[in-house]
């Protein structure tokens, strides 16, 4: 049976990551540093040739799709947003760290949410409705291969609640620049919402 292969790649640094602090869905722009650090990858690393690449709309990740796949059609997808991080968003862990809403939301659960955020239950059903969004794409247009420009939280939360093998969230970290090739079918796809995680990407020379 046909496969779609995915590789799920994470936006590069911004200001904001270099100095600590939570973003979610605040729209910055990649850093200088951010930006130079994907470019090196890009002499490093070899990334895979993609018949498209679907993005998040913050501009972090817009601006990676455009430095790792300069002549690829880029489609944004609004459910491949970063969590709202509600009253978390714009503070370090340093200012956070006396609340008890804060720590709270670090023990982790389904339904753990920042204050005005998302809980992690809804973060998990729009990462289902963009999967379906491009796996439909995908077969409709019969693109076998692409990539997806996302976030840490997305992609960790994205192969946790969706992939096979099972793999917590924590074990599922990856850096800017870097993410997992997947592996989806129609059949599996449309009997257990599930994908086959492959292994990591950009790959080595």
């Amino acid at each position: 049976m046909k496969g779609y292969r995915l590789s799920v790649i994470r936006h590069g640094m911004t200001a904001a990551n270099e100095k600590g602090i939570y973003i979610g869905q605040t729209d910055y722009a990649l850093s200088d540093k951010g930006a130079a650090e994907l470019l090196a990858k890009t002499d490093e690393y070899v990334y895979p040739n993609v018949a498209r690449v679907y993005s998040s709309p913050l501009k972090r990740c817009i601006e990676t799709a455009e430095l790792l796949f300069p002549d690829t059609t880029i489609q944004t997808v609004d459910n491949l947003m970063e969590m709202n991080l509600g009253t978390f968003e714009g503070k370090s862990s340093d200012e956070l760290v006396g609340k008890e809403e804060f720590r709270e939301w670090l023990r982790g659960g389904m339904d753990a949410r920042p204050p005005q955020g998302e809980s992690v239950k809804e973060v998990q059903l729009r990462i289902f409705r963009a999967l379906r969004e491009i796996v439909m794409d995908m077969m409709q247009e019969d693109l076998l291969h692409c990539a997806v420009i996302t976030h840490a939280g997305i992609i960790a939360n994205m192969l946790a609640g969706f992939g096979l093998p099972k793999i917590p969230a924590d074990q599922l970290q990856c850096a800017p620049g870097e993410g997992f090739d997947i592996h989806v079918t129609a059949d599996l796809w449309q009997r257990s919402q599930v994908f086959e995680i492959l292994g990591m990407v950009p790959y080595q020379e």
